[in-house]
């Protein structure tokens, strides 16, 4: 794993300067701490950071081929290089080095574009073909691995695998994109192709990029889960632990030390149970723990560690702890709400002091329709087909209006969100159901001169696009796709790479590997999600002889924080200030009057409102940490 930077003039040849790729790639230098490399060419400059894991003598970067006509820098894993390696010396192929880099440059050669159809794994990756004066840059089938780039004005391009590298490129455009400004406050994140600044855009997963000199850049999607989802056997149990033994295997080769993080939950334990048979070698096991038991999950981690015999390493932490928060936003570049990445920084960290490479369950939730949102769409849709949207859109839709707010309550007693979401169509409501603030409070919260300013622009678009996509899908499918496409890249993803990176650890997630997923998402609803088993019911039903009865069947539980009694605690004085904030109050945002409101409801009892607080906090935060650097303006 590492981090990767670079420079093109697409017009021209343009030398640039060493200071400047130098600085570019020291900013990202805790992806790869065990050090640098560069490459310069007339109109070229790459950078690399390298964190070791294959071929340690022989994998730096970035990497050329033996005449110096095509050259990479890459982050990421090709779990399938060795069998590529074969195929590519019987095709004439001369390696230099045993690293999984190199079938990169031997595999452009002879299959051009069609390279990342045949590559296995985890990469964000530019290659330069000096002879046919092009620069290639792909991105990984699901965006396990970012790639952040900008075009300015006259044809030069920069990118890098965070976006702190490009803020070292001078008179970059740092205006904030209105709509992905309000994306985030819609969903706690910035998706994917956004990012926060109007001018940088993240290469989207499946894709690639193409420039030659001289021509217009061409990006094409080269894989697309749709594409490949398959008939499914008659015994999908077994089937799934076929399947995902090979995935857990093929992410098992490493030079340095490998362990896997073990929340307690079902898919890092089953990606546990499936490394023990596998190794040779007691697994190490990493998992935190916090002293209150709603936020605690490792007496299960616990169980799973003595049953497979890990090296099981478990750290206390005190949920109050925050020390951790004002490290966020440097950490994502842009504003980033989803409060998980607090304990997963943690336990990356804590790994990180044993080894280099460490397994986790990523993905699962995903592929086998474990959220419990997806119960909650299903049963919804049965419903909407019951009634006419016109009924139901006046009927329930008023019924919603009348209905009191019960945030508080669990989310099956919640009438007023059900009647919402059951009055809307499937699109609306999931959008709905993923939202981190409901429209009306996303609505009060933004300025009226900021949502003027949209011109009508709706972010549920984000999750409607996918959602409706023209396909032979089932409402479970449609959901889980949505989600593929946005929320796992936009925050999953992005949370596992940044605060495992922070940290010099690579993590792999045998869940996302692509065929594994596309068989899990082909399989019908009704071996996925169960009134007997919930979701992941396949998954529960094929671990049931390797994993204990209670941690399968128990009620998820999300790896969070009490973020409520941070914000009326530790974080009182800070939230209290933000209304009156200079960055906050210059960004034209929010209406102040109405977080004024909120604040007070919050901090009295009166309400809930952590989670519009949160984000308005984590905005500020950001607001006021890049205006140190540059000036940052809102689109007008």
């Amino acid at each position: 794993m590492c981090g990767i930077t670079g420079l093109f003039d697409t017009q021209g040849e343009h030398r640039f300067g060493r200071e400047l790729i130098q600085n570019m790639t020291d900013a990202v230098a805790h992806r790869g701490p065990d050090g640098d490399g560069f490459y310069e060419a007339p109109g070229v400059a790459f950078g690399h950071r390298r964190l070791a894991i294959i071929d340690l003598g022989g994998g730096h970067q970035p990497m050329s081929t033996a005449d110096g006509v095509v050259t990479v820098t890459f982050n990421g894993e090709i779990y399938n290089y060795k069998p590529l390696r074969a195929e590519l010396e019987a095709l004439g192929a001369v390696f230099q080095t045993q690293s999984d880099t190199e079938v990169l440059l031997q595999g452009w050669r002879i299959w051009g574009e069609g390279l990342v159809d045949r590559i296995g794994g985890m990469f964000a990756f530019a290659l330069w073909d000096s002879s046919a004066q092009t620069l290639f840059m792909a991105r990984d089938r699901f965006g396990k691995k970012p790639l952040h780039y900008v075009i300015s004005p006259d044809g030069r391009l920069a990118f890098g695998s965070e976006i702190k590298s490009l803020m070292c490129v001078p008179d970059i455009d740092r205006t904030l994109d209105n709509e992905a400004v309000e994306d985030f406050f819609a969903y706690g994140y910035v998706p994917d192709p956004k990012t926060i600044y109007r001018a940088i855009r993240k290469l989207a997963p499946g894709r690639y990029m193409v420039i030659k000199r001289g021509s217009a850049p061409r990006i094409r999607r080269y894989w697309n889960l749709l594409d490949h989802m398959c008939e499914t056997g008659p015994n999908p149990e077994l089937e799934l632990i076929e399947r995902l033994n090979a995935a857990v295997k093929s992410r098992l080769m490493s030079e340095v030390p490998l362990g896997a993080l073990l929340s307690g939950g079902v898919d890092s334990s089953g990606i546990v149970a499936l490394m023990a048979g596998d190794m040779s070698e007691p697994v190490n096991t990493f998992s935190i723990g916090f002293g209150e038991k709603a936020f605690d999950e490792s007496a299960y981690a616990l169980a799973v560690a003595k049953q497979y015999g890990t090296k099981h390493d478990l750290r206390q932490v005190d949920a109050g702890d925050f020390s951790l928060v004002p490290r966020m936003g440097g950490i994502f570049d842009e504003p980033f709400g989803d409060i998980s990445a607090i304990p997963t920084f943690a336990v990356c960290q804590q790994a990180r002091r044993s080894v280099t490479v460490a397994l986790s369950g990523d993905g699962g939730d995903e592929a086998l329709a474990g959220y419990r949102r997806y119960a909650f769409h299903n049963a919804e849709e049965k419903l909407r087909a019951l009634a006419p949207a016109p009924v139901r859109k006046a009927v329930l839709g008023l019924m919603a209006d009348l209905y009191p707010r019960g945030a508080w309550l669990p989310r099956p007693l919640r009438a007023k969100a059900t009647l919402r979401e059951l009055s809307l169509d499937g699109a609306s409501a999931y959008f709905h159901s993923v939202s981190a603030l409901p429209h009306d409070v996303r609505h009060a919260l933004l300025s009226p001169e900021f949502r003027k300013a949209q011109g009508g622009y709706d972010p549920a678009d984000v999750v409607r696009t996918p959602f409706n996509v023209d396909h032979k899908l089932d409402p479970l499918q449609r959901a889980q796709y949505a989600d593929v496409e946005t929320y796992l890249p936009g925050d999953i993803l992005t949370k596992v790479d940044r605060t495992s990176m922070a940290n010099s650890l690579e993590l792999r997630a045998p869940l996302l590997d692509a065929d594994f997923f596309a068989w899990a998402f082909s399989l019908p609803a009704s071996e996925k999600l169960t009134r007997q088993r919930g979701g992941k019911a396949v998954f529960k039903k094929a671990l049931e002889s390797r994993l204990p009865h209670d941690l399968l069947y128990r009620p998820k539980q999300g790896f969070t924080l009490p973020l409520a009694e941070w914000l009326r605690g530790p974080l009182k004085t800070d939230v209290e200030g933000l209304a009156t904030n200079p960055h906050l109050i210059a960004s034209g945002v929010i209406n102040l009057a109405n977080l004024q409101t909120l604040v007070r409801s919050h901090m009295s009892g009166a309400g809930d409102h952590s989670k519009a607080i949160w984000l308005v906090w984590v905005f500020t935060t950001f607001l006021a940490q890049n205006a140190s650097a540059s000036t940052v303006r809102l689109a007008a």
